[in-house]
């Protein structure tokens, strides 16, 4: 059951994630959905690692460079060694290898602030897990 409540969670931040693009970018492939849902495990991990008395805004840094590491771990993967071509920043400023940028780098912060913030929340009222309660210093 534990392994289904991780799926699901996993799903909705890969439809958030979808989501966000979709606002973006005008497009969503569903192949990004996949990505995207991967991409929650490693942010999920993080949240769940980190003690109340973790700075909120450190766990959201953590959070970001984590899923930066993971971005570039499945671009280079999906893209880069299986073709797929899901995305592509090769003509945004300070690319690494077309699979991430400055530009997406720094909204991976609020979006893993966001996700850390929901998934709590969540597993709260869902779940009965304890009350989230931050510490932002």
């Amino acid at each position: 059951m534990q392994l289904l409540w991780h799926i699901f969670r996993w799903f909705c931040g890969g439809v958030v994630f979808c989501a966000l693009q979709l606002l973006l970018t005008g497009n969503c492939h569903w192949t990004d959905l996949a990505v995207f849902s991967l991409l929650c495990i490693p942010l999920d991990a993080v949240n769940e690692r980190m003690p109340w008395t973790f700075p909120l805004w450190l766990q959201a840094v953590l959070g970001g460079i984590v899923l930066i590491v993971s971005q570039l771990t499945a671009g280079l993967v999906f893209n880069v060694w299986l073709g797929l071509g899901l995305w592509d920043y090769t003509s945004l400023f300070g690319n690494f290898l077309g699979q991430i940028c400055p530009q997406y780098m720094i909204l991976w912060l609020p979006v893993s602030l966001a996700g850390i913030v929901l998934d709590d929340w969540i597993r709260y009222r869902a779940f009965g897990e304890e009350r989230p309660h931050y510490r932002l210093i």
